[in-house]
């Protein structure tokens, strides 16, 4: 039974694309400290904040309000992923990780929306 953020799944794995993300970066060039690199690090670190913000939330609607906000910096990062890849800059290896991590992360955000859509039709059925 899951009693706090740290025990979601997605939550966990998210961290691991915080990290992830962090050690790509690591590497990029100086002049791009203030570009790039801090948005992808703020993009990356908002997936798990917004989880366990949500999952901190009182109702199922906040809940999938932070859920999505999870999801959209998740796009974001993907596009800066691609970026990134197309300006030649970090280690091909650790941007394939960081984009498979970012694809199953985004999965499990989707597969969570869906159940709370699920949930909340079914209460709507038998009120």
């Amino acid at each position: 039974m899951i009693q706090s953020f740290r025990d979601l799944h997605v939550w966990q794995r998210s961290i691991q694309l915080s990290v992830s993300i962090y050690r790509l970066t690591k590497d990029f060039p100086r002049e791009e400290i203030y570009g790039i690199t801090s948005q992808m690090r703020r993009s990356a670190v908002s997936v798990p904040s917004n989880i366990a913000e949500g999952n901190g939330r009182l109702s199922t609607g906040e809940y999938r309000q932070f859920l999505g906000i999870a999801r959209g910096s998740n796009f974001e990062l993907q596009t800066q992923l691609e970026i990134a890849r197309a300006l030649g800059l970090g280690d091909s290896k650790m941007l394939e990780e960081a984009e498979g991590l970012s694809f199953e992360v985004g999965k499990m955000i989707a597969g969570m929306l869906n159940s709370i859509k699920v949930k909340r039709q079914v209460q709507q059925l038998n009120p």
